[in-house]
């Protein structure tokens, strides 16, 4: 489909390199199965991590140990190609490389970099991000999950659930409060008292795998916890990163529907002329290609304040509130076009439809969103 703004202009010759690879990648290896994967609700992460690996895309936006060192930007078109595949591939690697690599990156001590981050990127070891609890999700300073220090270690006790890779992960970051504020530790899951089972029944992000993370007494070295955070700001600065690559990855799930509607409509016919031919699907194809289009800008935009160093978080709830909502409405009028085809798993329309219903939800729901903006607009905080 034709790129009428002309947006990808904007990228330079490294990112439409990562855009062009990604894109083959995921035309190659993901989408002539990825409709099994969901009618099947499996997700092969273990033949397809170290792939991803040794394309650079796991942490890649991070420097050293391994990891490629991109810019902002090239992660968000790496994430936008995933995501246009489906959004279980591009929750893993965002999960992989902001959520469990960031934070070990960013606060860990030296021994925890050099044993977990070269293996990460390269796919050999597969993290989790343990924050949202059965009953704190929106509220994470509510969370029960509590460590407590026993001579020079830590007794881990707990659960959490919603927890992307947790039941195929070989470590788990894990925020806990603590009598000195909450804390994350890294925790193999190898680790006696540590289980991992997975949610089934899901109709949404079924190529991906769910879990829920239990702790009973799970005893970890001092040498565990992360050194360089505690409070809250370390496991929401973990989720400004995944959000912004929500920004970007939504956008190629609404560019897929699009596509999808498109070919659709110029091939369907009836009244003996193809649906697209109509004025009402015409208007439902021009506005879902300005939706895009907004949506790309927005990341695109987003991107080169993160490069510069200016993004701030109220601006990726922004991007997170703005563009899932618009990928949503996307994908539910690709859908109509479809007609009866739109709910089959021959094309991907339901699958993004279905999938983008919980990326609405997750890191940050829309509501919350919401009142981050409202409270950017008038000073006063309504979720509080």
């Amino acid at each position: 489909m034709d790129d009428l703004l002309r947006l990808d202009d904007r990228l330079d010759a490294d990112q439409r390199l990562i855009r062009d690879t990604v894109r083959s990648f995921v035309a190659e290896r993901v989408l002539p199965h990825v409709g099994d994967w969901f009618e099947e609700a499996v997700f092969p992460a273990r033949e397809l991590a170290p792939a991803l690996g040794s394309m650079g895309l796991l942490g890649m936006h991070l420097q050293g140990y391994g990891c490629a060192g991109t810019d902002a930007t090239s992660y968000g078109v790496a994430c936008r190609e995933l995501e246009a595949g489906d959004s279980g591939l591009r929750s893993f690697v965002s999960v992989q490389g902001s959520l469990a690599m960031y934070p070990i990156w960013r606060y860990g001590s030296d021994e925890q970099k050099e044993e977990w981050l070269p293996r990460m990127a390269a796919g050999e070891a597969i993290g989790c991000f343990g924050l949202t609890e059965p009953d704190h999700g929106s509220d994470p300073s509510g969370m029960r999950t509590y460590a407590k220090r026993d001579g020079s270690d830590w007794i881990l006790n707990g659960s959490k659930m919603w927890i992307t890779n947790g039941s195929i992960a070989d470590v788990a970051v894990v925020w806990a409060q603590t009598d000195e504020g909450v804390r994350g530790f890294v925790v193999p899951t190898s680790t006696p008292g540590f289980s991992a089972p997975e949610i089934h029944k899901k109709m949404s992000l079924r190529a991906s795998v769910t879990s829920s993370l239990y702790f009973d007494d799970v005893r970890l070295p001092a040498s565990a916890a992360l050194p360089g955070v505690v409070g809250l700001r370390g496991p929401l600065s973990c989720l400004s990163e995944a959000r912004f690559g929500i920004v970007w990855g939504v956008v190629g799930a609404a560019r897929a529907c699009l596509e999808a509607a498109v070919e659709y409509a110029k091939t369907r016919v009836q009244f003996d002329k193809p649906i697209g031919a109509f004025q009402l699907t015409q208007e439902k194809l021009a506005w879902m290609y300005v939706g895009v289009a907004q949506a790309g800008l927005t990341a695109l935009h987003l991107g080169q304040l993160k490069d510069a160093g200016k993004l701030e978080p109220r601006q990726i709830s922004f991007g997170k509130l703005s563009n899932v909502r618009a990928a949503l409405d996307i994908a539910r009028q690709a859908r109509t076009i479809l007609g009866g085809n739109g709910i089959t798993l021959e094309y991907p329309v339901i699958r993004h439809m279905n999938n983008l219903e919980s990326v609405l939800t997750y890191e940050g729901t829309q509501e919350v969103h919401t009142l981050v903006l409202g409270e950017a607009l008038t000073g006063l905080p309504a979720y509080r």
